[in-house]
């Protein structure tokens, strides 16, 4: 069996009885790393251990560490040595290595010996009560998606100014850079410390080590959080809100929607990366907007929302989420076509195209309805056919502007742009972003000739045919 011991956050007079005891009798112990206070008071007590301070200096990383760590001491378990594995601090408590240990032990291998972990000591050193709510993250693994400023926030294992510098950059893409934080040092010793500074200063101090901790306190009116976005929606809603935001609903909002999609892609072809982010916060608005609709009507909440797109999206990638293989993105599409007929059986069966939202705009709606008939083969085999139709088409039409007959010209140049539309998706191109390329191209020389007619003080409605068309010319040549 192995003893797993907490040795505390401090020197001998942080550890327990039973910890202690556990030591004087033990024949054979093993610290993590010497580089603790109480490890100095040990020898002087004239108990022998063994550390793993060398395994730091042989590894790339603390995982390697930590591995290492854990083999030796499940092999010296498993032998029937009883042995003693004492680690800073409480031995559940941000202890990768202990995790290691007993993942890999049944509850009759080892015995955890509880030792008060540095998360007590900095309770005491910051006037702090948990109970309202705290969140513990390890400075080694943490993501931004980690952070919540709504709860304060401790980050242990800061052991260095180069992890401090690596936190530091993830903080700040939440907390502003003058955000105030409290640097905690070797708490519950004679040299505790506890500094408050800029977060920009993190990684400026040179007391930073292993007896390092940082703490965050609440930033209720922190603008990055999603659910201030949330709380600020249910305010505009509620009783005491806005008037136009009150009288909303899902059909109203609808235009507003469309409005914004626009507005994001706009942005994306002007390559204005600072409008976007913008731009996509206005689109988000319009999801947020719905999903207090929903919460409110009793059908849905914002949580719904993010459960259906989590699970479609794990769902229907198995060859990320799962142990389906792939050899390329066509392989991806036709699983993600095949889970799509698996998600559909038992519903309901409706047409191909029905499929298809018809509140789409028009060159989108037509490229997604062939594409829908494409799947069952109804589709043209070469690109030769496609031109013979769109000449097809052009010729029709002409015959019925020879005709004059107004219903029988919308109906041609409908078929002709349709036949274009089907050209685009068989040379594999978005028709939808293709017009919007050719409208923009439009605009840019139009605005030289409007530039150009202004450097000679004229209007363009002042010009002539001619003059106006050799404008356009000299536009499509600079240009």
């Amino acid at each position: 069996m192995v003893k797993i011991i907490g040795l505390g956050a401090g020197d001998l007079k942080l550890l327990t009885l039973e910890a202690y005891q556990n030591l004087q009798e033990a024949e054979l112990i093993y610290l993590r790393t010497e580089k603790h206070p109480a490890a100095q008071d040990l020898k002087q007590e004239g108990i022998e251990f063994n550390t793993f301070d060398h395994l730091y200096q042989q590894q790339d990383n603390f995982k390697g560490v930590y591995k290492q760590i854990a083999i030796k001491i499940i092999e010296l378990t498993r032998e029937d040595k009883q042995v003693v594995y004492a680690v800073p601090g409480h031995p559940l408590v941000a202890e990768e290595s202990v995790q290691k240990i007993i993942n890999n032990l049944t509850e009759q291998e080892y015995q955890i010996i509880a030792g008060p972990s540095f998360l007590e000591l900095s309770f005491a050193a910051l006037g702090l009560d948990p109970i309202s709510g705290l969140k513990v993250l390890d400075g080694l693994a943490f993501t931004t998606r980690d952070l919540d400023p709504s709860v304060d926030t401790i980050i242990c294992q800061v052991y260095n100014r180069s992890i401090a510098s690596e936190i530091k950059l993830k903080l700040m893409e939440v907390y502003p850079d003058q955000f105030k934080v409290k640097l905690l040092h070797r708490v519950g010793l004679a040299a505790e410390k506890v500094e408050e500074i800029p977060l920009y200063q993190l990684d400026r101090l040179d007391w930073i080590d292993h007896l390092t901790s940082l703490y965050l306190p609440v930033a209720q009116s922190n603008p990055t959080q999603f659910n201030q976005l949330l709380g600020i929606m249910e305010t505009l809603r509620g009783e005491d809100g806005c008037p136009w935001d009150q009288k909303q609903d899902h059909q109203t909002l609808k235009k507003h929607l469309i409005e914004e999609s626009y507005e994001v892609i706009e942005r994306i072809e002007d390559e204005d990366y600072f409008g976007l982010a913008e731009e996509l916060g206005d689109l988000l608005l319009q999801v947020v907007f719905h999903a207090q609709i929903g919460k409110e009507e009793g059908t849905f909440t914002i949580y719904h929302v993010i459960t259906e797109i989590v699970e479609k999206l794990i769902r229907r990638h198995p060859h990320v989420f799962g142990k389906v293989e792939v050899e390329d993105e066509s392989e991806v599409i036709s699983n993600w076509e095949e889970i799509k007929k698996q998600e559909a059986e038992g519903k309901e069966k409706t047409s191909l195209l029905e499929q298809v939202p018809n509140q789409l705009p028009a060159l989108m709606l037509a490229q997604k309805v062939q594409k829908q008939a494409a799947k069952v083969g109804f589709d043209w085999e070469k690109v030769k056919e496609v031109v013979a139709k769109v000449d097809e088409e052009l010729l029709e039409l002409k015959d019925a502007l020879k005709n004059n007959q107004a219903e029988e010209i919308i109906e041609e140049l409908g078929d002709l742009i349709f036949a274009a539309v089907n050209l685009g998706r068989f040379l594999e191109i978005d028709t939808e972003l293709c017009l919007r390329q050719a409208v923009n191209k439009f605009k840019k020389r139009f605005n030289y000739m409007e530039r150009q007619a202004d450097d000679t003080e004229e209007e363009l409605e002042q010009l002539t045919g001619k003059e106006l068309e050799k404008l356009w010319r000299q536009a499509k040549k600079e240009l």
